[in-house]
């Protein structure tokens, strides 16, 4: 199934990189302000200070004019200091209002230097396994946030090698097996059916041997439906396909299995009469629906029941599978979209009916080929409902 690179990036509380750019402008200013009002003062104070200073006064003043002299000088003084008061008056509520515009600016300024790191932030959450073709691609000049882009292009470059070779892999190793499943297949049947009498010990052992290599090649399957689903972005054969119809048509080659299990199959698939068309691979979606079923009927318990539905609104289709069975917890539930990922003994069974562990993962890697979304959901009664969402086909389509 397509999986996400990593983690989901919870939001948490904590002080943003932004938030801390603005407080370091702010800081910085006001402490440069703080400094420039320093000197300011200093230099007020000490001119202050002059005029405070004696002057020589020529001893031939009479005392009215030194008077006066010293009337004249103390007024001086005075319209100093307030000029001096002033002016730190001043300076102080510039400084508040410059403080208050610094964390404005510096806001701003950090939102400019950091807009492509976020834009880069959205891109690289968007990108996932089945997307790793896209790039950031970040424009600008050669600098260092240009050069961390590049640097995450080439390691998206790396991962979808990666990707590919593993789907490859999986794909020719699938094909390359089938040959010697064959050959052994055809040797038991050779063995079985020879003239002479056979034991039947041997014919036990045959039989059970035949059963296992039926086993491995819908193991096979899966791995040739999975990596079919996974790998490229084009679908083959596109066209408009009757999901309804596929459901009817799963449930009737499956009702002997339901049956042996005691299972009441309710099935409403067309359910305004009109059908339900959905867009995609006929083939693929056909798997889809076959593993949804299996599913439902496999992992049910004896006497239980199934449900299935489709229904269209909008420019969406929708698939309904819900089966009773034991009551699980939506953390369960979530890992069954894994590969190989099962709840338990009663999961794990082999032989005829058995599931080989891939049957979701490829239902939810041929949903998200097809643009759509597997959505698991366990039953608070008991059991699973399974939801599969796909784009409809239009009218057009349909007609052809």
């Amino acid at each position: 199934m397509a999986a996400e690179l990593g983690p989901p990036i919870r939001a948490v509380h904590r002080r943003s990189v932004r938030w801390r750019f603005t407080t370091l402008y702010a800081e910085l200013f006001l402490a440069s302000a703080i400094a420039m009002l320093a000197v300011v003062g200093l230099v007020a104070g000490g001119t202050y200070r002059a005029a405070q200073a004696p002057g020589n006064q020529p001893g031939t003043l009479s005392s009215a004019a030194q008077a006066r002299i010293a009337s004249l000088e103390h007024q001086l003084a005075q319209a100093h200091s307030r000029q001096v008061d002033q002016l730190l008056l001043g300076s102080a509520a510039g400084l508040v209002v410059m403080g208050l515009l610094s964390v404005a600016m510096g806001w701003y300024a950090a939102g400019r230097v950091l807009r492509p790191l976020r834009a880069m932030t959205v891109a690289t959450r968007r990108i996932s396994a089945d997307s790793l073709h896209e790039r950031l691609a970040v424009p600008g000049p050669h600098d260092e946030l240009r050069d961390l882009g590049e640097t995450i292009d080439a390691l998206l470059e790396r991962l979808e090698q990666a990707f590919a070779a593993q789907r490859r892999f999986v794909a020719d190793a699938s094909h390359e097996l089938r040959t010697p499943l064959a050959t052994m297949r055809a040797s038991v049947d050779v063995a079985l059916a020879k003239p002479d009498p056979v034991p039947e010990q041997t014919r036990t052992l045959a039989r059970r041997v035949r059963t296992e290599l039926d086993q491995v090649d819908r193991l096979l399957d899966g791995f040739l439906a999975l990596a079919r689903a996974q790998h490229g972005v084009q679908l083959p054969d596109v066209e408009a396909v009757p999901l309804d119809l596929l459901a009817t048509a799963a449930l009737a080659q499956r009702a002997s299995l339901a049956s042996a299990k005691g299972l009441v199959v309710d099935a409403d698939c067309a359910g305004d009469g009109s059908g339900v068309w959905a867009r995609g691979s006929r083939t693929l979606l056909r798997r889809m629906v076959e593993n949804l079923v299996d599913n439902a009927i496999v992992h049910n318990q004896p006497g239980g029941w199934i449900c299935v539905t489709t229904s269209a609104e909008g420019t969406d289709v929708r698939l309904v599978v819900e089966n009773g069975g034991p009551v699980l917890t939506q953390d369960q539930v979530s890992h069954f979209v894994r590969p190989f990922r099962r709840l338990g003994a009663e999961r794990t069974g082999g032989g005829i009916g058995a599931g080989s562990g891939l049957g979701l993962a490829i239902v939810a890697a041929v949903a998200d080929a097809h643009g759509g979304a597997l959505d698991l959901q366990a039953r608070a009664e008991g059991g699973l409902r399974a939801t599969v969402t796909l784009f409809r086909a239009s009218e057009a389509e349909t007609v052809a």
